[in-house]
This record gives structure tokens, C-alpha cells and sequence, in this order.
């Protein structure tokens, strides 16, 4: 990029054309006094603090909208400026409470203590929440004002505390601004704007209808930027600054937010993003900002459970480990199994996998990912050799259009979500949604179109089709770097736009738009999630996205990739670990002989050559008396898996159980004994978000009670059973074993992700990491087309279940809210289950919003709150899974796609009843 010289108060700085000069003196450790300015917002020039002299111009123009230039010279602290700012400054501390601002000490105490000068406690002392964290107290200091000569003039406004999270003091906004931008520039909520004009003028909402009803997503974004204390954190608001700060990364979903957990008295008194961190730039979602309360919930388990007489009573470490060790060893083989879990760490779930197979002896192990992206790693392998997201989300900024199919990222990757809206608004990227439901980014899409639920595949063959036979395809990157296009050209026979049509319910012309917008619109990425996924053919439908980027050759290039958006915060880093049934960390096959030597002789053991049972499949095994035993880490399969009944069936079944967990979960209720685990704030490790991006975990904080990190625990047990190889003091240790033998990790290590996060495949110490996959070949080679059939979903509506449920997740919640039900702001914002149907079927039906409903299934039934909504179309309902007094997996059906084994929890045939009041007591049964 084309760089420049300036001289900024004598001191010569070298930027790249196209910075302003306030951002010139930042990167030079000058200070240039601002209250508008943010580095993640577009230049405002509205408090005039910034202003400068600069050589052969006139006036003092403001530092933050003036391009700095080649040879220009700047002065930032002359006597001149100072008065016009020291102007500005007394104008608006004549209606600032300025009390803190002014004591002839210079003293500015916590909340309640006593002041320094007047040796009492005092109104000024408690005046702030942002005393030693207000930047109007920055520049006051800069300005050395000790006194303000004009008449204060207090504005009596409210200080607004309606909404669950925010308190907002008028009296202390300085109308900067900054809350306003980074809501519409950064977030895309256009949740906030000034209203009124003039003296008048405040930030409100529309018609003043509260935050909730605003369009607010509550991210915390515009608490971040107020620069003093008129937008605070009511929860913390009176803490005062922290003693420490801890980076970390976030335990919700895989974006990889980090994180800064701030430290006083050796607790976590407030979470803030990471201004720097690399996924996500400063921004959280609600979950991430206000979503820790579980980690000091009274409800933590401290000490481990073992049941007697079937109740649970208290015991130590040694009796409930040794009682753990000898019963496993009763079950080595196949009558043992172990789920792991996508939210605990790269560490936990190597460990964990390691001990399944060389201790237990056996292949069987699983986690979360079958129940989400396992069509992703099936589909994806198969065509391109790797089953991640072959892009970073970075790259959006060089895209000039994106897909998002089968994808909600506004509610279950908001971040993820800004970073989309920016392209599209201010990189002129365009938009297509494929989404039988109505979501955010709809608002914003050049076409949306509206499948019916399960008809994925024969829509993209036949935008597939148009594209091949308007000559839209990339014949060269075809005929370079794929095969087998020809018996997938001949597949596409099978799908002519009328039939097409038929089947998907999507007009020819709508199809063709969309085929002729991605094909010339290139680089094109494509987004996707558990709508592409959770069906009994969701690997066809990922092989269908990896077709439809071949054929373009929209894919190995900056901007342009199939990119599936994982859910758990560590499901990519579980999958790359090897906590599966057929694959050994690096997705090396157990199958493969070489592959099997090698971590045998790493591991000290034998190990076997057969894959184990898929997540659903242990189910299954343990309901016919095939698996005996089930030791399950982090994992709520009761409440997140198909079909609860069969779950519970097969738990209950079960001759010895052990659960590790942080919450007495609804499947930890049915173990034999549940050791007590520390949540991600009380331990180190790494994660792996979506786009392949290791980052460190970091302890902040002691354990909980007489809680243990999971890798520990399972050290321990494996130990106990006479293991070697599990002699481990500390993750990085592990960290170790992980790069000697999974190659994509091979230059991975605690010193280098100290520096900074790493993206995977790092295959050396010195290699830096590779933000964009496939870029001169496709990790098998050449990418592989596959031809593909049209399958209807397993079980479609009938007279007696005329409608179809689809199930997902809410914003404010996360999973099956053990974590995010425990803080008291995310459930007063979403707390209790809204089962979303139509107005056109809530007619039919005689159900007004508000009333309760029975969801029935052939399964079971599910009882909750209607929500009458355009989102959902006519014919389908949609619920969460968050809540367990709804538990709506007791409904949803456990068919499965045959090469993946993944849940059709997408689409399932049920019916509706209108219930009276005092039923909903009434259970979730068969």
C-alpha cells in the first residue's frame, strides 16, 4: 500500500495514504484529546476536541476527519488550541456533572469512599459508575481544568432502567454519538437514534418504545463506546475498575470472540470484548457480554456425587475416582462408550478420545458435532478433502457476494452477522438468502428465496443446471482443478426448472436470478448451518454447496469458499481432535493401517481397526444391551438429542453411568456417579472457532468449590486403571502431544499462541498459519464432483400430522441453557419457550398469540406459548431447544442420514392443539 511521511508535533510518521491524522498520531503514541472518535467508527467531527494546527491550512480542522498527506506538517498542543478546547470543554461541563471532575485533589474514589479531601463520604464520591474509566475525565485531566467558571446548570433528565441489561443517566450523556454509530455502522440494529433537535436533543428509540421492542440485540456494543458513564452495565455499574484483566475465549458459539475478563478480588467482576481480538474485533453478542453468571451460579457442582439407595450424596475425590476406575474396568471394549464434548477444550477432548480408545479399548466415541456439522465433515471431505470452513471471516471484506443458506447468523452467530451486514451495506456485496424462515439479514437480500423445508438439493441442482446451460460456468477451474464433472453434468438432467419448481415450491424465474446473481457475482461465499445439515440427506446438501462453488470457481481464492458456521464454541477443535468414531485426531481413519501404527506406538497400546457407533448409535446400542456403560463429558444429550424418550431409554438402561459436568444436568441426573468439573474461567487450554482458528483459553480465576478441569479428571481416572501416558502437569503439555501427531497442528504451540491465534493447518513452528484453504489445490488433490438424487425428507406432513416442526436456537439463549438460563438479563429477555407458528395456521387452528399450545409428534409432545409470526411460513412451526420444562426433543425424530448418521431434526410431521391453562403442568411424555 502506498505509504506517507508527516511530521506530527516534530516528530516524523510514516502511514499508509488514506489515514487521517488523528489515527497518524495514535499510531505515533501521540495524544490528540477526542470524545466522538472511535477506531471502529467512521469519521464524525462532532466534539471538536481533536483539533489541530497543520501547516499552510486554515482554521483548526478536526484531527479524526482530515486525511493526513505527504509532507504535512501538524501541531497538536499549542496554547491556541488548548483555549478553544478548553472552551468547548466548560460549555459542556455546564450541564455534565462535573463534581468528580474538579476536587482540588485530584481524587476520585470508588463508590462509598471516603474522599480524600472532605475526610467524609459524599455525593460527589458515588456521582459516576465510570470514575477512573470516563475519557471526559481523560481530557479534563489533559486540559488540567480545575475549576468550570460558568454557572452548572443540572438538566434533571431520567436515568432509564426499564430494560433487563442497560441503565441509561441522560444527565451524563455528552451526545457524542457513539452509541448511535456503532448500533447502525457496526451492528446493523438501528436500534437508537438522536431524537428531538437541538438543546432537546437525547438518544432514544423510535417513538420511545423500550430496547426490547426496538430491535436492540442487546450485543453491549453502545455500552462499550459511551465514553462516560451515562450507558452503563447496571449489574457491575458500581464495581469500580478492576485489579487484573484475563484474556480468554468466549464458551458460546464458534465465532471465537475474545474475550477480557476483568479481575478484582480475585473474582470476574465484568466481561468486555476483546478490542483486538481477531474474530471479532471488539463486538460480543449478549451471550458473550452478559451471559457468565453460571460460573458463580450456586447451582455449580463443587463436590462429587456418587448415588446410593438411588440418591446422590457427597463425596471425596479418591472414593468417587476409584469407584469410576474399577467399574469402567469391568466394561473395557465394546460394551463401554464415551461421548466427549464440543464445549470443553482441544486438550479435554484429545485426552478424553486418547483414554476411550487406549485405555477402554474401543472406538467408541462421540460428541455434538453428529448432531450438527457431521454432513459438513462427510460432504466437504469427500469434495474438497477438508471439512472446514475454507475461508476467514475477514475475507467478507473482499467478497462481492454471499449465500447464506439454511443459516439464522443474525441468532446464532451475531458476530458473525456484523461482519456480513458490513459487506453488504458498505462493500456492495450482494445478498441471497435461502431460508424457508424470515430472518434479519432477509431485509437485506437482493433475492430471497423461500424453499420448502428439506427440498435443498433439488433447488442448488437446479441453479446448478441454469448455470451450466447459460454458460455461466468456470470451464478453466474446472477442467484444472476438479474431476468426475461429467457424470455429475448428466445428473443434472434429473432436475428441469418446472420440476424444480414442484418440488421446492420456488418460482423458475426466482431460481434462475439466483443461479445467474452467484455465478457472475464472484468472489462468492457461501454460508451455511444446521438448515443445510439436520435432514436425513444433509451430507447431499453440503455436496450440492461444494458443487455449486466448483462450478464457479467460487472456491481456494480470498473471498470466495463454502463456510459452514459451527454452533458450539470448540466443535471444530473436537472434530480436529479426533473425538469421533472413525477418525484418530487430524481426521488420520482409523481404518487406515498406517495411521493406526502410528498412534499405537505414540500411545503405548493396541488399538482396534473397527469404527465405533455414531452419537445416535450409542443410543441405540445401549437401549439392545450392547453398551453397558457411558461415560459422558459436558455433554445434555436428554434435552439435545432426538427423540428424549429413546435417549432416556437407553440411559436408564445403561449398568454403569459416570457424567462430568459443571450443573446437575438433566442427563447427569441419571448417572451412577457425576464428578464436578470447572467451567472455561478456571482452566487453561485452546479452542478452535469455525474458521479453524486456535486460540488460548486462559484461567482467570481459582476453581470453583472442589471442582477440576475435565483434562485433569480424565488423567486421573486413566491413571487409576494403570494407563501410562497420562502423566500430564499442565495443557500446554498436551498441546504437545497434539502437534507431534496431528499434522494440522504441528507448528501450534502455548509460546506461539501467545503472540497471537494460529489458523489451522500450521504444519510447522515457523509456518504462519493459512487463513484461506484450497488456494493451489484441493487438500485431496483435485475436487471431486458428485452427482446427486433428490431424497425427500424421512417423514413429511399427513392428515393426522399436517404440519412440520423445525427446531434451533434463540439469540439470548444457548443450548440447553444450563449456562445462559442462569443469568437473570438473558432470560428476562427470552425466558420461557414460544412454539412460532404462522397467523394463516394460528386461524385454522382457533390459536391466538399468547395462547398455550401441545406440539405432538409421533414421539411424544412438547408444550409451550404460541408466537403467531410471518417469520414462519404457513404449514411449519418452529421452537427452540433451550428449555427443559418444554424439552422439545421429545418430539423431534431421530431418523438418519445414512453417511453421516446425523438426527432429521429440520423437518418432522406434527400436530397442533389449543390447551387449557392448568395442562400445562403436565409433562413431556410418550
Amino acid at each position: 500500500m502506498d505509504k506517507i511521511s508527516l511530521t506530527i508535533d516534530d516528530q516524523e510518521i510514516s502511514v499508509n495514504r488514506g489515514t487521517t491524522v488523528l489515527e497518524a498520531a495514535q499510531k505515533g503514541e501521540i495524544y490528540i484529546p477526542t470524545l466522538c472518535a472511535h477506531p471502529d467508527l467512521k469519521p464524525f467531527g462532532g466534539c471538536r476536541m481533536c483539533i489541530v494546527e497543520i501547516e499552510k491550512m486554515r482554521g483548526y480542522p478536526p484531527s479524526c476527519t482530515t486525511p493526513a498527506s505527504d509532507g504535512m506538517v501538524v501541531k497538536t498542543n499549542t496554547t491556541q488550541l488548548n483555549q478553544l478546547r478548553l472552551g468547548v470543554m466548560e460549555l459542556l461541563l455546564t450541564e455534565h456533572p462535573n463534581s468528580c471532575l474538579t476536587c482540588h485533589r485530584r481524587q476520585r474514589c470508588g463508590p462509598f469512599d471516603v474522599c480524600l479531601r472532605h475526610a467524609a463520604v459524599t455525593e460527589r464520591c458515588v456521582v459516576c459508575p465510570k470514575n477512573y474509566r470516563c475519557e471526559l475525565q481523560t481530557v479534563v485531566d489533559y486540559l488540567g481544568i480545575n475549576e468550570i467558571r460558568l454557572p452548572f446548570q443540572y438538566k434533571d433528565l431520567p436515568i432509564e432502567r426499564g430494560d433487563p441489561l442497560y441503565d441509561r443517566n441522560y444527565n451524563l450523556c455528552i451526545l457524542c454519538g457513539r452509541c448511535v454509530r456503532i448500533c447502525d455502522e457496526v451492528v446493523g440494529a438501528h436500534a437508537i437514534d438522536f431524537t428531538f433537535r437541538g438543546s432537546q436533543a437525547l438518544v432514544g428509540t423510535a417513538f420511545n418504545v423500550p430496547l426490547t421492542e426496538s430491535g436492540c440485540i442487546f450485543c453491549g456494543s453502545c455500552v462499550d463506546v459511551c465514553p462516560t458513564g451515562s450507558l452503563v452495565e447496571r449489574a457491575n455499574q458500581w464495581l469500580g475498575p478492576s485489579e487484573d484483566q484475563v484474556t480468554t475465549t468466549c464458551p458460546y458459539c464458534a465465532v471465537g470472540c475474545s474475550l477480557k475478563l476483568e479481575i478484582k478480588k480475585d473474582k470476574i467482576i465484568r466481561v468486555f470484548p476483546n478490542p483486538d481480538g481477531p474474530a471479532n474485533k471488539g463486538r460480543a453478542c449478549s451471550k458473550g457480554r452478559f451471559g457468565m453468571d453460571f460460573i458463580y451460579s450456586p447451582d455449580r457442582l463443587n463436590k462429587p456425587l456418587i448415588k446410593r439407595n438411588g440418591q446422590f450424596e457427597e463425596a471425596s475425590w479418591d472414593e468417587a475416582l476409584n469407584l469410576v476406575s474399577s467399574q469402567l474396568a469391568k466394561y473395557k471394549g465394546d460394551e463401554f462408550a464415551g461421548i466427549s464434548s464440543a464445549k470443553c477444550t482441544n486438550e479435554e477432548n484429545y485426552l478424553f478420545q486418547k483414554f476411550v480408545r487406549s485405555v477402554m479399548e474401543t472406538n467408541n466415541v462421540d460428541h455434538s458435532a453428529r448432531l450438527c456439522h457431521s454432513p459438513t465433515v462427510a460432504g466437504m471431505l469427500a469434495t474438497f478433502g477438508s471439512g472446514a470452513m475454507t475461508n476467514s471471516f475477514n475475507e467478507l471484506e473482499k467478497t462481492s457476494c454471499l449465500m447464506v443458506i439454511g443459516a439464522n447468523p443474525g441468532a446464532n452467530h451475531p458476530v458473525a452477522s456484523f461482519w456480513m451486514k458490513r459487506a453488504i451495506r458498505f462493500g456492495g456485496a450482494k445478498l441471497i438468502v435461502i431460508n424457508p424462515r424470515e430472518i434479519d439479514l432477509c431485509r437485506m437480500a437482493d433475492i430471497w428465496i423461500r424453499p420448502r423445508s428439506g427440498s435443498d438439493v433439488a433447488l442448488l441442482m437446479g441453479m446448478m443446471r441454469v448455470i451450466l446451460e447459460e454458460g455461466l460456468a468456470d470451464q478453466a477451474f474446472i477442467a484444472e482443478r476438479c474431476e468426475n464433472f461429467e457424470d455429475f453434468k448428466q445428473s443434472l438432467e434429473a432436475f428441469p426448472l418446472d420440476k424444480v419448481e414442484t418440488i421446492t415450491g420456488v418460482p423458475q424465474d426466482q431460481i434462475v436470478q439466483a443461479a445467474r446473481l452467484y455465478a457472475t457475482s464472484g468472489p462468492a461465499m457461501i454460508f451455511f448451518t444446521m438448515g443445510i445439515t439436520q435432514h436425513s440427506h444433509g451430507t447431499d446438501n453440503v455436496m450440492a454447496l461444494a458443487n455449486l462453488a466448483m462450478l464457479t470457481g467460487n472456491v481456494g481464492k480470498v473471498g470466495a469458499g463454502v463456510n459452514p458456521l459451527r454452533g458450539h464454541n470448540n466443535v471444530q477443535g473436537s472434530c480436529d481432535m479426533g473425538a469421533l468414531p472413525d477418525y484418530y485426531p487430524g481426521y488420520q481413519k482409523v481404518t487406515d493401517p498406517a495411521a493406526q501404527a502410528k498412534f499405537a506406538a505414540a500411545w503405548g497400546c493396541t488399538l482396534g481397526d473397527k469404527p465405533g457407533p455414531t452419537l445416535t448409535e450409542i443410543f441405540d446400542a445401549a437401549v439392545e444391551g450392547k453398551i453397558k456403560a457411558l461415560y459422558i463429558m459436558g455433554e445434555n444429550a436428554l434435552m439435545t438429542d432426538p427423540n428424549s424418550s429413546h435417549v432416556e431409554k437407553a440411559l436408564n438402561k445403561l449398568e454403569f453411568m459416570v457424567a462430568q459436568e459443571i450443573f446437575l444436568t438433566e442427563t447427569a441426573r441419571l448417572a451412577d456417579v457425576v464428578l464436578p468439573a470447572t467451567s472455561f474461567a478456571e482452566k487453561d487450554g485452546t479452542f478452535t472457532s469455525t474458521e479453524r482458528r486456535v486460540q488460548r483459553v486462559r484461567r482467570a480465576i481459582d476453581p470453583i468449590g472442589d471442582s477440576r478441569p475435565d483434562w485433569l479428571i480424565t488423567c486421573q481416572i486413566a491413571k487409576r486403571m494403570g494407563a501410562k501416558g497420562f502423566d500430564f502437569g499442565h495443557p500446554s503439555e498436551i498441546m504437545k502431544e497434539i502437534a507431534q501427531l496431528t499434522p494440522q497442528y504441528g507448528g501450534v504451540n502455548y509460546d506461539r499462541l501467545e503472540q497471537g491465534s494460529l489458523q489451522w493447518p500450521c504444519y510447522t513452528p515457523d509456518h504462519p498459519g493459512t487463513p484461506t484453504l484450497h488456494t493451489t489445490q484441493f487438500s485431496r488433490g483435485k475436487g471431486k464432483f458428485m452427482p446427486l438424487e433428490y431424497r425427500p425428507p424421512a417423514e413429511l406432513p399427513d392428515d393426522k400430522y399436517p404440519l412440520i416442526l423445525s427446531t434451533g436456537r434463540h439469540i439470548h439463549q444457548f443450548h440447553s441453557i444450563h449456562m445462559t438460563g442462569r443469568a437473570a438479563g438473558l432470560r428476562a429477555l427470552y425466558g420461557e419457550e414460544q412454539a412460532e407458528l404462522n397467523p394463516k395456521d394460528a386461524a385454522e387452528l382457533d390459536i391466538a398469540d399468547g395462547d398455550r399450545i401441545r406440539v405432538i409428534s409421533r414421539r411424544g409432545k412438547a408444550l409451550a406459548k404460541a408466537r403467531l409470526t410471518e417469520a414462519s411460513p404457513p404449514g411449519v412451526i418452529f421452537m427452540t431447544f433451550h428449555f427443559p420444562d418444554t424439552a422439545v426433543n421429545f418430539v423431534t425424530n431421530n431418523a438418519l442420514d445414512p453417511i453421516a448418521k446425523m438426527a432429521e431434526l429440520k423437518v418432522c410431521a406434527v400436530r397442533v392443539e389449543k390447551v387449557k391453562e392448568a395442562a400445562m403442568a403436565e409433562k413431556n411424555h410418550v
